[in-house]
């Protein structure tokens, strides 16, 4: 803002992005935040909006207290040096001592040695004109000699004894000008106070010595040049120009350019301030050099967030007081809502301001990336709850190390593989292509539109959104063929690439998503990105885009401790954060889950499953229907007499020769095989399956 260019009273958007920085809410849904009063002749805010509030005060209170207990321990800390108050009483002591001595002391001296001079001189004239044997001329001579001796030795001491008269009448003057006020001051506070007045007194007493001798016998003033956050400083621009100097940002003779004072933050945890960088120094030489400013600030690499402003010499700098996001995981947002809205920004985590980070999630793709352990199924499950919650969306999952994150997904999934099977996924992606994106592209086409909205959703209930999650696609791709694999990824990366405007949410999450595990193809087209913790800086380049780690984004730098911390990205085009997702325990998905199941029942949008799909075919599907649940129990393989007594039992009448028609058999499933003692004919689940894949193309 110029005051030769802009109005006093025009709205200055730069001034407001910049002001806004300094207002930190833990609300969870976005605030109107007021621009700070303007020092027109400096560009800086005057007071944060947040000190004129009720929270801002209470913070105020308790920062003070914190600041006042932390500014005590220093002291402490620096009374055992030259600069504390005992060494400072001293030195101002000792200097009003020399002060009352005064240089009237140098001239006493020099005349107590010209005195004595002159008296020794007088002794050996005296000594010599003792002498008997000599002429009498020479006598004469010697008695003249030893007569002016005498007088220059009188004159001498003269003047030694009014020398001293004068250095003591002085001495006692400035004694007294030095002592006057100190028992003034003794004397009023004895007398106004009694006791507790005269200590106070004593105290003022001291504080006085102590600014006199203040400076060190070397000329030395105690200062903030060696003063560190992490110490319990507080940042100032003197601090901040040292610091972004020895981190060799700027030269020695270069200073930063403050936008906005040192402040901290409404929370009281961090401290933060913009400013501008010399010019010629890019903000990329800022942000790569993290490890030195934190070392300058005392503190460690993770408490440092550096942000590149609109300028490319802008820089906005928060430095945590402590290591962020070490405490516990506040209570997720989601728990307190009855249901969602997944066209609507939903709650991904919270940032270093302790900020809800939301993010829109219609038209985009996401990829998560980090090393074991560090989160990304929890993150992950910010979106699946969100969209489980959702009772119109439709949800594809898929888990290629067959863990157990998204088996409490399952009954309300559309399909699923939690197995890990490449084949089961392969017929998921084949779903979606060929049944789900011809189905949305038709809506779009019948609303007139090229693309599926809110707007339409609120009027047609065909009209909703679908989430495609794939955890660890390298594992699928180490499991399938050649050919398979290929399948895998050219379905995925059409669905990635057509079905965003279709209103299909895509979701990959892997381990390090380099071209081996994801392919360049579709990571690329990922927008959202989300870093948990990596082994190396390329690792996090893999995820969150060339250059970030140098850029001062690594999660490398993430520590083991932080489970669920990340740098996000949103995709539209801000800078890269450090956030935190919202924990939920298998409590609280059971939880969830049991909700987004009432809510799917009472709207009637659950999922069909496979077995219910097969009885609605035709009478051969009930049949096969009630044929493979009679394998519920666990046997893979059943004798065909009492598969035949199992359909006849179910009502079906159904010969061998039928069964051999509905369950077709390989050569070697024909084979007789022992059962109970017993050789007899047999009929494994896999050809039931089979049979049904063939026939109806739904997999049970």
């Amino acid at each position: 803002m110029s005051i030769e260019t802009t109005p006093s009273g025009a709205p200055d958007p730069e001034w407001e992005g910049l002001v806004a920085d300094f207002v930190s809410s833990p609300d969870t849904t976005p605030v109107v935040k007021e621009a700070a009063p303007a020092d027109l002749m400096g560009d800086a805010p005057l007071v944060p909006v947040w000190t004129k509030t009720p929270d801002g005060w209470k913070n105020r209170a308790w920062l003070v207290r914190l600041n006042s207990v932390r500014s005590f321990r220093k002291w402490l800390r620096r009374q055992g040096t030259r600069h504390g108050q005992p060494a400072q009483v001293y030195r101002g002591a000792a200097r009003i001592t020399v002060w009352v001595r005064g240089v009237e002391g140098a001239e006493v001296s020099k005349a107590k040695h010209e005195a004595r001079r002159a008296h020794k001189e007088y002794r050996q004239a005296q000594w010599a004109n003792g002498k008997r044997l000599m002429p009498g001329s020479v006598k004469d001579k010697l008695s003249r000699q030893m007569g002016a001796a005498a007088e220059e030795s009188e004159r001498a001491m003269n003047k030694y004894r009014k020398a001293r008269k004068d250095a003591r009448t002085l001495q006692t003057l400035r004694a007294a000008a030095a002592v006057t006020p100190i028992v003034a001051v003794e004397g009023a506070g004895l007398y106004a106070g009694g006791g507790p007045g005269g200590l106070l007194a004593a105290g003022l007493t001291l504080a006085g010595l102590a600014l006199i001798g203040r400076r060190t016998n070397t000329g030395e003033l105690w200062s903030d040049r060696d003063a560190k956050i992490g110490d319990g400083d507080r940042m100032t621009e003197t601090m901040l120009n040292r610091v972004y100097q020895d981190a060799k940002v700027i030269s020695s003779d270069d200073v930063l350019k403050m936008i906005t004072p040192c402040t901290l933050t409404a929370d009281g945890k961090a401290w933060q301030v913009v400013f501008n960088l010399p010019s010629g120094i890019p903000a990329k030489k800022a942000l790569g050099a993290r490890d030195g400013i934190a070392n300058g600030f005392g503190v460690s690499a993770q408490q440092i967030h550096q942000v590149r402003g609109d300028r490319e010499d802008r820089i906005h700098l928060r430095v945590s007081l402590k290591l962020p996001f070490s405490t516990k995981p506040a209570k997720g947002p989601l728990l307190e809502m009855e249901r969602v809205n997944l066209w609507r920004p939903i709650w991904m985590g919270v940032n270093l301001r302790g900020e809800e980070v939301l993010t829109s999630w219609v038209e985009r793709s996401g990829l998560f990336g980090g090393e074991p352990g560090s989160g990304k199924s929890a993150a992950a499950n910010d979106l699946l709850l969100a969209a489980a919650l959702d009772p119109t969306v439709r949800m594809y999952l898929a888990d290629g190390k067959a863990g157990a994150d998204i088996t409490p997904f399952e009954p309300i999934a559309t399909m699923f593989d939690t197995d890990g099977e490449p084949e089961r996924l392969l017929e998921i992606l084949e779903h979606i292509w060929t049944v789900e994106i011809p189905e949305r592209r038709a809506l779009a086409k019948e609303h007139g539109s090229r693309k599926l909205t809110e707007a339409m959703a609120a009027v047609d209930p065909r009209v909703c959104l679908a989430a495609l999650l794939v955890d660890e696609w390298s594992s699928y791709g180490a499991a399938a063929d050649r050919k398979t694999r290929e399948e895998m990824e050219r379905l995925l990366r059409l669905i990635v690439q057509q079905g965003r405007a279709l209103g299909i949410i895509t979701l990959a999450a892997t381990q390090k998503p380099d071209s081996d595990s994801v392919p360049t193809g579709i990571r690329d087209i990922l927008s959202i990105r989300w870093a948990m913790r990596c082994l190396t800086p390329q690792a996090s380049d893999t995820i969150l885009g060339q250059g970030y780690a140098s850029a001062g984004h690594s999660a490398q730098d993430i520590l083991k401790s932080q489970r669920g911390v990340g740098i996000y990205m949103d995709g539209e085009g801000a800078e890269p954060e450090l956030v935190r997702g919202h924990y939920y325990d298998d409590d609280e998905v059971a939880l969830l889950l049991d909700r987004a199941y009432a809510l799917r029942k009472e709207a009637g949008t659950l999922p069909v499953g496979p077995i219910d799909q097969l009885r609605g075919v035709d009478s051969d599907g009930v049949i096969l229907a009630d044929l493979v649940a009679l394998y519920a129990d666990g046997p893979g393989l059943l004798p065909a007499a009492r598969v035949l007594e199992g359909l006849t039992a179910a009502g079906h009448t159904v010969t061998a020769d039928r069964l051999a028609v509905l369950v077709p058999r390989t050569d070697e499933e024909r084979k007789r095989q022992e059962i109970d003692g017993s050789k007899v004919s047999v009929y494994p689940l896999a050809a039931v399956r089979r049979a049904v894949a063939d026939r109806y193309k739904i997999a049970v």
